[in-house]
């Protein structure tokens, strides 16, 4: 079964004019509607650096999610973040952006490779604490545009060490770097063979001219979790690179189902959350 993350607080952090705390809570609770596996709902963020998520609790706090199937996952950048949302009943999941790459630690989290280690494994053991499940991303996992050393061998070593430490959802993305389809099928199809026991996921920068050729890609070489958000908006704004768009919820239910590959979607869901994120974007 395809797995399909949907990221609004990826949409919604690129936008500089303030998104009012009600328009982003009837965003998520119609987003919770649509029948995704997993729904971000937001981040616990420095507020000067990423001053749109500063409501992300009141969001989480005010959400129905009664109704819903949906995981609901945030993003931290600390211990603390962790700690802040892991006794929250809202929340099943956190997550936090891991890099091998010392330029993009510096960049993004003003963070040294050994302490975005170690609070990989702080929010690892405080999910564990607090019942929730702990998703590691690895930023620019195909590649690095710093000139920081890159290869699968390097990729393959620091997914062992994630491995080590308890870590079983680990979602891979390009951030602002561009790749090909032939990129992804050399990367999946050798990590999925040499991690069985790990859920891999796309977390895809791209725009739409070629995106269906690395959906299929990153499908037929075993990956079932895609990270997407509605029309594409949104992309990473600390990474120093130019931002880029992120793979559009629209173009992967077009692809799955030309495929006719389920996904439990509610494509009258799907529209209405669509007609809200033009609103609100």
């Amino acid at each position: 079964m395809i797995k399909i993350v949907e990221s609004p607080r990826e949409g919604m952090q690129g936008v500089e004019r303030f998104i009012p705390t009600a328009s982003k809570i009837r965003f998520v609770d119609q987003l919770l509607k649509v029948g995704f596996h997993t729904v971000e709902v937001g981040s616990i963020v420095n507020p000067k650096i990423v001053p749109q998520m500063v409501d992300t609790l009141k969001v989480i706090r005010k959400m129905d999610y009664s109704a819903s199937r949906s995981e609901r996952m945030v993003l931290v950048m600390s211990k603390r973040g962790a700690t802040e949302v892991g006794g929250m009943d809202e929340i099943t999941t956190v997550s936090y952006p891991f890099s091998f790459s010392p330029s993009f630690l510096l960049n993004n989290m003003h963070a040294t490779l050994d302490q975005a280690l170690l609070t990989s494994d702080e929010v690892v053991n405080t999910c564990l604490k607090h019942g929730k499940k702990a998703v590691v991303y690895i930023s620019y996992a195909f590649g690095n545009p710093y000139g920081d050393p890159w290869s699968i061998d390097i990729l393959l070593d620091w997914i062992g060490k994630l491995r080590k430490m308890g870590i079983r959802v680990i979602p891979l993305s390009n951030v602002s770097l561009e790749i090909d389809a032939g990129l992804i099928t050399r990367v999946f199809s050798i990590l999925i063979r040499e991690f069985p026991d790990i859920e891999f996921g796309l977390h895809l920068h791209t725009g739409s001219k070629d995106c269906i050729q690395k959906i299929d890609a990153a499908y037929a070489s075993g990956c079932r979790r895609f990270d997407t958000v509605i029309n594409g908006y949104g992309g990473c704004p600390l990474s120093g690179q130019e931002l880029m768009g992120n793979l559009s919820t629209q173009n992967l239910h077009s692809f799955l189902d030309r495929k006719r590959i389920p996904h439990g979607l509610d494509p009258e869901a799907l529209r209405e959350a669509a007609t809200i994120a033009n609103e609100i974007y």
